[in-house]
């Protein structure tokens, strides 16, 4: 394309006709975002910005594209300029200026070293897990920031940890995602890692920025760690309040991206307290909200002790007790009644919570699950107050449909605590996923048992001491998962 230095006035014939206005943006080629940056030269134009942001910044190899207005009816859109090629004053050299300033700009992979070296002496930092050094580590998810003296505002940002799509960091006024000044750092369509700037508004994708004022852009990916670090004079903005020399809390995310498209993060953490960055220190990491660990304790309690001895006790305890009666009803239907309440009381316990907390739905599988669970859970005892009489030809079609639901809540439930668990588990080796592993297999296994032992029936105390075995051993794995999640 043509050459064009910094500051060079550009014209395009339009045609002799008068026009009253004209709108006019620099876009790379093959691309739609807006770059490059106009200097005024007449005092009728102006600047646009969007959210205090000016639209376009330096470009090259980029044609620009404008817009001119005669009339309400008689206008012209995409007027096209040919190719201009940007040249840098300083050396000669053809490309962009030093400043990376586009919507989401390609970042050649360089080897890079970020360590927590002088963290709390000239840098805020945080962490996952807590003063994990990412230069020692790969599994260390760590994020510094550090004022850089006499340079009006600048702040160095350096971010590193594993993944397989995006790493990002974020400021905001609470603990919760929307409303969020985020910078992401993720791998594109191309398979280059590239720097990107955002702004959340809720549960949904964040919304691209300009880059704005930002330099010196260094990224990398080895061994499945993206790091990035730039130097950034923007200034931090959320809906309630904006500029340096504020707190807020931080909060970092990670997760898959879809061709250059960041995906819902599997895994986050968030500050404890607001912080302020420009002043040095280690930031501490907050646990997670005490309402979403109740919900965590109710849905297992739920579905892996009482729902699972509910379930045990109506098919394995039927030949328990058959002279003796409890409210006129065999002492296993009063066992298996009893303890399913208190299961479908705990889910319809936890489901609340969780919404009363989020406040709108979240995105994932999780929250789907668990819907799945409370819907089928609640029309689980409807159905049995309305079954038909035990001598009703129909019974059978009963028993048969109150079984499979009782299992498709099974299923579905352990499949919801599994997702929600890894979701949460910030643990170094993620030991509550492994120990709920060895919880389900623990159920299996004491199935398995029970089933043969029905099979081959010789003595009905069997299944008495298979199920105080069961349980006890329920009971202490329940009781460590429970202390776990208190932990997080």
């Amino acid at each position: 394309g043509s050459p064009a230095q910094p500051g060079e006035l550009y014209g395009r014939p339009l045609s002799s006709t008068p026009f009253t206005g004209f709108l006019l943006q620099a876009r790379e080629v093959g691309r739609r975002s807006p770059v490059g940056s106009f200097a005024t030269a007449a005092e009728a134009t102006r600047l646009l910005t969007c959210s205090q942001i000016p639209v376009s910044f330096l470009c090259f190899f980029c044609p620009s594209s404008a817009s001119f207005v005669q009339s309400y009816m008689t206008f012209w859109v995409d007027v096209t300029s040919p190719t201009l090629t940007f040249t840098n004053e300083s050396n000669g050299s053809t490309g962009p200026p030093t400043t990376s300033t586009s919507n989401t700009p390609e970042t050649t992979t360089v080897e890079m070293s970020i360590s927590r070296a002088d963290c709390g002496v000239t840098k805020a930092c945080f962490s996952q897990p807590s003063n994990c050094d990412p230069a020692a580590s790969a599994d260390c998810y760590f994020l510094s920031a550090m004022m850089l003296p006499a340079s009006g505002g600048a702040v160095r940002y350096e971010m590193s940890g594993p993944s397989n799509g995006y790493i990002s960091f974020g400021f905001s006024d609470d603990q919760m995602m929307g409303d969020d000044d985020i910078y992401i750092c993720g791998i594109s369509s191309s398979g280059l890692v590239r720097l990107q700037h955002a702004f959340s508004t809720g549960r949904t994708t964040p919304q691209a920025l300009p880059l704005g004022n930002v330099s010196e852009v260094k990224a990398s990916m080895q061994d499945s760690v993206i790091s990035c670090s730039f130097t950034s004079m923007n200034t931090v903005s959320t809906q309630r309040t904006s500029g340096f020399n504020k707190t807020y809390h931080l909060m970092f995310a990670h997760g898959p991206s879809d061709n250059g498209q960041i995906q819902l993060h599997t895994g986050t953490f968030t500050s404890t307290d607001k912080v302020d960055i420009s002043k040095p220190g280690l930031v501490r990491k907050a646990g997670l909200p005490h309402i979403i660990k109740a919900h965590g304790a109710l849905m297992l309690i739920a579905w892996m002790t009482t729902g699972s001895l509910g379930m045990m006790a109506a098919r394995y305890l039927r030949g328990v007790g058959k002279n003796q009666k409890v409210c006129g009803k065999e002492v296993w239907f009063v066992v298996h009644v009893a303890v399913m309440s208190v299961t479908v009381a705990a889910t319809i316990t936890a489901f609340i919570l969780s919404f009363s907390y989020v406040k709108e739905w979240s995105e994932g599988v999780h929250p789907v699950l668990g819907c799945l669970v409370l819907i089928l859970s609640t029309l689980q005892p409807i159905l049995a107050l309305l079954r038909c009489g035990p001598q009703h030809p129909l019974r059978s079609l009963f028993y048969w449909s109150h079984a499979l639901n009782g299992l498709a809540m099974k299923a579905i439930s352990v499949a919801a605590i599994f997702t929600g668990l890894k979701l949460v588990d910030s643990t170094d080796d993620r030991w509550l996923i492994k120990v709920m592993g060895g919880f389900l297999g623990w159920e299996v296994l004491f199935c398995i048992l029970l089933e043969v032992h029905l099979k081959w029936k010789v003595n009905s105390q069997v299944d008495v001491v298979l199920m105080a075995l069961f349980f006890l051993g329920n009971l202490s794995v329940l009781v460590a998962l429970l202390v776990g999640i208190g932990k997080l």
